[in-house]
């Protein structure tokens, strides 16, 4: 074991960028987006090719290995290791040059792949790969794996794509990599030269032919003499066990002028798979395939008839042109439907659907767990098919389920299966089928690996593909290029056992816990197991596809402020190995506390991750007989201040103009001294309520919720929703009895005072229950509370699930319950904020088709305004707050139109609006078609 004290200090006293042996920082690259976990002494973010030069000089020195991670998207293992990771995603992350005439980019190993295609975009350009991490996986990570993604159909894989490689070996030898030896040191090249010249025969013999997808093993045949001696090609997709790589120069292409997309349904997998080799001749830029059980939520409607799917994207010089490609297309094989679509947004969304089964794919519709492991074997693309009905009775045989999707046109198949990786006996059956597996990929002329590479999941089993001689030439390639074994060892060569260092192995004791979990059997552990670390949390792209998360990652780029980081942490916790302390963990406290409780992962994630609630139920038993944060308590509890001094609101708005008392309470609350202090109204909503005769008693009776932020702080919303609900026709009411979500003490982690206001809620709602009524939420925070939260913090109570039955929004109120009333015309363009707990719970579509009806016209703002809550409130938290609603929201309203109605539902936007906004002012809907009528 490494002296851990001497290899930091050596560390810090020649590396010029980031060091870090935390807890927190070896608790987040613990883990990629496998199966595995190997626990790091340290991590180090090198700002230069010196930098790298100089870790690894300390590291051989210290004896300890080095793994390069990117993104940590792997799904193999291989960016994950026991000595020092060099991550390369915090400063090496530059597009050095675009070349338009060569048509090459010059880049750093840490640029995110979207970052380098933005770049080339406005020379015409692009590069072909692009896996469906395409918005946070990196180019060295690509060129590590060897990613291909969709279009590799039309542009190759990675390793065609890529011209010269600049590497820095464990020994510390600099080596330029393209074509001849000539960028070699003398011995390195002197080595290789004598391994291919004496194994000719092997290495012309050796591996399999018609395989557009062999990632497996080192590519050792791209350096026989005929193939041009393609030095770079063979080290791509080496996983880091030969080199490090310090800078690219890749190849960019042309894309075409326009797409179309075809979608071609047909009556099952196996169809479609016997399909896809028929669509290649009419030179396609892609073809996808996915079966049913993996297309989940709202955009399933939008695809044709059919049980499986392939997609298929055709390129032309004009829109019809590419559509005409896609046209042609129709009928081929067994297809009983087709869709051919040209409008960009509409190929997106189905786009999505393709990109998110990965993540998707980890929970079978039944609820199930699955894994990766046999994630990306390949076959000839004409016997994908008859592979897949083989695959098919294996799974049957071993009583397996998983669902198959991927790069069908080139064989390539995906897919995650629900092994127990949680017992003994069941990891013990795990193996058995994986050697099952890689005979019947063998059998099929196929490879182990046709995309992400071997790492620690299917190197053992190489010799089943390859031959034990094979396998030794492999081994004697990676000697030549790192004779120490300092680079990523036990990964395709010498490899681990595929069933050691299971990350499940760790997660095995349950934890007793406030929240119900139904979607994870009522298990923490279940539920932190969900983030399978595909890390769509962390990309930074600023449009409509990103959707809510993550916010604070995309404002602090540090991977302890994603959601999958948070959910490495939390991981750690349970494990008690990095991270020690238990629910007292400062590391997980801190990690949390930029959390915005948004929730936007909880739709986003792919896997459905709630961080939100993962950090109510973390606060709730880390200040468990502790003194909290005095926001906790100014805040958390403003339900209760508010009834309180309600009716001394003059008093108190006066008080608060006065400056130094002003700054007295804010100090005292907790709350960040940017912030103002928002004036109270002189009546709530419920007491104007009693005291006003109701328009009508005819019409649906409906319940009206006096949520807290409407009642105390914006009551003009609760009016001008009864204004509008009566001219619909329906007859409001309001609780006899004050009622509350419980939002704020969840959101502050009280969960036991949360639990005992929503029962007394519950109490109250008793007779509205009874008779079925539908209530109407307001607040989109609150109303997203009482359909999630309040039903999993009371699990048992089946009045929480009937009163989560019967929320619906304003819009969706409208909608159900005055189908036939038509709102005002108004007809004039909208600017604002969509609430992010109307995205990630609620949903917005009736909201946006009641704004085309009433003729306001545009979309909102996604992302998060920053607010948040308390988030934006509390001290520390201000900057953060900002510049979230720098991102989309405060551009989006300096770039409104004239006459812009400003939209914000939600309180907290509305706040941040008039905060940030140099005076603006937003709107509820309500208060919009109130006024319009």
């Amino acid at each position: 074991m490494a002296d851990l004290a001497a290899l930091h200090a050596a560390l810090r006293a020649v590396v010029s960028g980031t060091v870090d042996f935390s807890a927190s920082a070896r608790a987040l690259t613990t883990m990629d987006a496998s199966n595995y976990r190997r626990v790091p002494l340290g991590v180090v973010s090198p700002r230069d090719a010196d930098d790298v030069a100089a870790a690894l000089a300390v590291c051989r020195e210290h004896a300890v290995p080095v793994t390069a991670r990117g993104g940590g998207t792997s799904i193999a293992g291989q960016a994950t290791g026991e000595g020092v990771v060099l991550d390369f995603t915090r400063h090496m992350n530059a597009v050095v040059d675009v070349d338009r005439e060569t048509r090459t980019a010059v880049v750093q190993p840490g640029v995110v792949l979207d970052e380098l295609r933005a770049a080339a975009r406005p020379y015409g350009l692009t590069f072909g790969p692009d896996p469906s991490t395409h918005g946070r996986c990196t180019l060295g990570g690509m060129i590590g794996n060897n990613a291909c993604g969709a279009h590799s159909v039309a542009w190759g894989t990675t390793a065609d794509n890529v011209r010269t490689l600049d590497v820095l070996t464990y020994g510390g030898e600099l080596a330029r990599l393209g074509r001849g030896y000539g960028g070699l040191p003398e011995r390195l090249a002197d080595g290789v030269r004598a391994l291919v010249g004496g194994q000719l025969a092997a290495l012309r013999t050796g591996f399999p032919a018609g395989l557009p997808r062999r990632i497996s093993g080192y590519a050792l045949d791209a350096l026989l003499p005929e193939r041009g001696t393609d030095v770079a090609r063979a080290f791509t997709g080496s996983e880091g066990t030969l080199g490090v790589l310090t800078q690219a120069t890749v190849r960019l292409v042309q894309p075409p002028a326009a797409r179309a997309l075809a979608v071609l349904g047909y009556p099952d997998e196996s169809a479609a798979a016997d399909a896809a080799h028929l669509l290649l001749p009419y030179g396609p830029l892609t073809v996808e395939g996915m079966a049913a059980d993996l297309v989940r939520g709202p955009n399933a409607s939008d695809l044709p008839k059919g049980t499986a799917w392939l997609f298929v994207e055709t390129g032309g010089a004009t829109e019809a042109e590419a559509a005409a490609r896609a046209e042609a297309l129709r009928g081929t094989g067994d297809a009983c439907s087709h869709l051919v679509l040209t409008d960009p947004a509409a190929r997106r969304t189905l786009w999505r659907v393709r990109e998110d089964a990965a993540g998707t794919a980890t929970r079978l519709p039944d609820g199930g767990e699955a894994w990766p492991g046999w994630e990306d074997c390949a076959v000839p693309p004409a016997r994908l098919g008859a592979y897949l009905r083989d695959f098919r009775a294996l799974l049957t045989q071993y009583g397996l389920q998983g669902a198959p999707f991927g790069h069908f046109g080139e064989g390539c198949v995906h897919v995650r299966i629900d092994v127990d990786l949680l017992s003994t006996e069941g990891v013990r059956r795990y193996r058995e089928f994986s050697g099952a597996m890689a005979e019947l990929v063998v059998a099929h002329g196929g490879s182990l690996s046709g995309e992400h590479g071997d790492g620690q999941a299917r190197a053992e089993l190489l010799p089943r593909m390859y031959g034990e001689g094979m396998v030794r030439l492999f081994e004697r390639f990676k000697d030549l290029w790192d004779p120490a074994g300092g680079l990523n060892p036990g990964m395709l060569v010498r490899p681990y056992r595929l069933d050691e260092n299971l990350r499940f192995a760790v997660l095995r004791r349950p934890v007793d816990v406030e929240f119900g979990y139904p979607e994870d059997g009522g298990d923490f552990t279940a539920a932190v197991r969900r983030c399978v670390g595909v890390a769509k949390c962390r990309e930074t792209a600023l449009s409509g596809d990103t959707g809510v998360m993550c916010p604070s990652y995309r404002v602090t780029r540090d991977e302890r402020h994603s959601t999958r980081g948070r959910a490495r942490l939390l991981h750690e916790m349970l494990a008690g190995e990095v991270v020690r302390d238990g629910w007292r963990s400062e590391e997980v406290r801190e990690a949390l506390d930029l959390c915005l409780s948004c929730k936007g992962c909880r739709s986003d994630c792919p896997v459905g991750v709630d961080m939100a609630t993962y950090k109510a139920e973390f606060l709730h038993h880390h200040y468990a007989g502790r003194l909290r944060p005095a926001a906790h308590y100014a805040l958390g509890g403003l339900p209760a201040w508010l009834r309180a001094t309600s009716r001394a609101a003059p008093l108190l708005n006066r008080l608060a103009e006065v400056g130094p008392l002003a700054t007295v309470a804010k100090r005292a609350a907790g709350v960040a001294p940017e912030r103002e202090i928002p004036e109270l109204p002189g009546e709530s909503f419920v007491r104007w309520w009693h005291r006003r005769r109701p328009a009508s008693a005819g019409g649906r009776e409906i319940i009206l919720w006096p949520d807290t932020f409407t009642n105390y702080l914006s009551p003009q919303v609760g009016r001008s929703a009864v204004t509008v609900l009566e001219a619909a026709g329906l007859r409001v009411t309001v609780p006899a009895a004050p009622v509350c979500c419980g939002l704020t003490w969840v959101s502050t982690g009280r969960l036991g005072r949360a639990r005992k206001v929503m029962r007394r809620t519950l109490d109250a709602m008793e007779p509205a229950l009874a008779a079925g009524l539908p209530v109407i939420g307001l607040e989109p925070s609150c109303t997203a509370a009482l359909r999630s939260d309040v039903p999993e913090l009371l699990p048992h109570d089946p009045r929480a699930r009937r009163l989560a039955a019967s929320v619906r929004t304003f819009a969706e109120a409208l909608e159900e319950s005055a189908p036939d009333w038509v709102p005002p015309r108004l007809d004039r363009p909208v600017a604002g904020q969509t609430h992010c707990h109307q995205h990630a719970v609620l949903g917005d579509a009736a909201e946006r088709r009641l704004r085309q009806a009433a003729g306001l016209v545009g979309d909102l703002s996604g992302g998060c305004c920053g607010l948040a809550g308390n988030f934006g409130f509390e001290r520390g938290h201000y900057a953060v707050s900002v510049a979230c609603a720098e991102e989309q929201l405060l551009p989006a309203l300096r770039n409104r139109p004239e006459g812009t109605e400003l939209l914000a539902d939600g309180y907290s936007c509305r706040t941040q609006i008039a905060q940030l906004g140099e005076g603006l002012r937003a709107r509820h809907v309500a208060e919009v078609l109130a006024e319009g009528l």
